[in-house]
């Protein structure tokens, strides 16, 4: 956790929401609700001038759709966390937010823990999901491939890789080779047809391959 307060911005149309979260968050010493919108244009032009850690993004906005506004947030401050807080539960939707570079998916019955640990955890540059969201997302969809078989040590690499850490990290940390990590990591985007590590991850977390 950083030392320094964390600064979060909501994003929804509906004020209560905004209340609500900013009740639930209060009593948090190292939150910072810096500010809160109502409206897409605010956020793209808030975060052109500002620091923003956190970003909970509702998906229904009065002026774009909260998916593609995640994308065009992330194209802006490529370091800000966008975690969607939706009462949206379509798996289709959820796994195409993860595509457009949120850092995670929670619904809005979600509990004050989950979400405290929710952010801590996209802090850490983890992919986040309250209990019912992944309960949604581990249900496998008809037009999935079949499973591929991963080897142990692909396992290890996979996990890792959906904790944010880069080849040299994952080298130190299970005592290998940068070279013989960059190995299993393409090993692993063909096992998934995966263009990158993006898209390998939102694929084993979609057929829910990436162990706790």
């Amino acid at each position: 956790m950083q030392s320094h307060k964390i600064n979060i911005v909501i994003v929804d149309d509906h004020p209560i929401v905004i209340e609500g979260l900013k009740m639930m968050l209060k009593n948090q010493s190292f939150f910072n609700i810096s500010e809160s919108f109502t409206s897409a244009s605010e956020i793209t032009q808030y975060v052109k001038s500002n620091i923003v850690d956190i970003i909970l993004l509702d998906i229904t906005l009065p002026d774009a759709n909260g998916i593609e506004l995640c994308k065009d947030i992330k194209k802006i401050s490529p370091d800000t966390s966008v975690i969607m807080f939706s009462n949206r539960s379509e798996r289709s939707i959820i796994m195409q937010c993860i595509q457009n570079g949120a850092s995670g998916y929670l619904l809005k019955n979600t509990s004050i823990e989950e979400l405290i640990e929710c952010i801590k955890g996209a802090l850490s540059g983890n992919i986040v999901f309250c209990n019912e969201t992944k309960q949604i997302i581990s249900k496998p969809s008809q037009s999935e491939l079949s499973l591929p078989r991963l080897t142990k040590r692909e396992k290890q690499i996979l996990k890792l890789v959906a904790q944010g850490k880069t080849s040299s990290m994952i080298a130190e940390e299970l005592f290998l080779s940068p070279l013989t990590v960059d190995t299993h990591r393409k090993n692993l985007l063909q096992k998934f047809q995966a263009k990158n590590s993006t898209e390998l991850i939102t694929i084993a977390l979609q057929q829910n391959m990436i162990e706790e």
